[in-house]
């Protein structure tokens, strides 16, 4: 029987030290709680974040090893160049954040269901508008095709989702991102478990304990706070 603790609905920054986290199933760290901008940001700030599917208890989680991207480590392989040689797609910064994780949260080929559920969606769209939370869209035309939301920290971004309408608009969204947070001097996306998609870009796991020591570093750096859309004209579109 799992026994887990129950966040206080009064204090919404005390978590459990992430190093409690249960090892099966990886991560699994308290239940309860609320999606309140205060107690994100909190969760983030610790190497924490939500999963849970629609019915469930908001879930925490803070698994070992961590997935996370280094930005200066980027790889775009030579099938990746060619998939994108020739499109005619354009991105944009802040431009269609909800769009972005509605188009995230939609039904796929190859699940069931979806983790962002509307109380997650609401929640992303507060911290939005604090400017928090931030999106990168890749368009054709006047169409969305793709896109990547996430959660900034300083000079730490919080990858949470992406999708694609078309293929290679996904990894398009993540390699302009990255591109664009390594010239900022963000040093790392945090993509919190291991998949083949980003694996591909240069994704690796490395120890939670190293991942906690990188977030009490990086969230106290000089970010870029507030809404990013200005800095559209800052990205690298490799597709062009």
């Amino acid at each position: 029987m799992i026994r887990l603790p129950l966040l206080d609905p009064d204090a919404p920054a005390s978590f459990p030290d992430p190093r409690q986290a249960l090892t099966e199933p990886n991560g699994l760290l308290a239940f309860g709680g609320d999606l309140s901008p205060t107690r994100l940001l909190a969760a983030y700030g610790k190497g924490i974040f939500p999963w849970f599917s629609d019915g469930e208890p908001i879930l925490w989680w803070s698994p070992d090893p961590r997935c996370v991207l280094h930005t200066q480590d980027l790889r775009i392989n030579r099938s990746l160049r060619r998939q994108l040689a020739g499109k005619h797609w354009h991105l944009t910064l802040d431009h269609a954040f909800d769009a972005v994780v509605r188009g995230c949260a939609a039904p796929r080929r190859d699940a069931s269901g979806t983790w962002i559920v509307p109380a997650m969606v609401d929640a992303y769209n507060r911290l939005y508008h604090l400017g928090h939370a931030h999106s990168l869209e890749i368009w054709e035309g006047t169409q969305l095709i793709g896109g990547i939301y996430g959660i900034a920290l300083g000079q730490l971004f919080c990858g949470e989702s992406m999708f694609s309408r078309q293929s290679g608009a996904s990894k398009l969204a993540l390699v302009a991102l990255a591109k664009l947070l390594h010239g900022w001097d963000f040093p790392l996306i945090d993509t919190q478990v291991a998949n083949a998609h980003t694996v591909s870009l240069g994704a690796v796991e490395i120890p939670r304990a190293q991942y906690l020591q990188d977030v009490a570093t990086l969230r106290r750096r000089p970010g870029q706070p507030g809404n990013w859309a200005a800095f559209t004209d800052e990205l690298i579109q490799p597709c062009k």
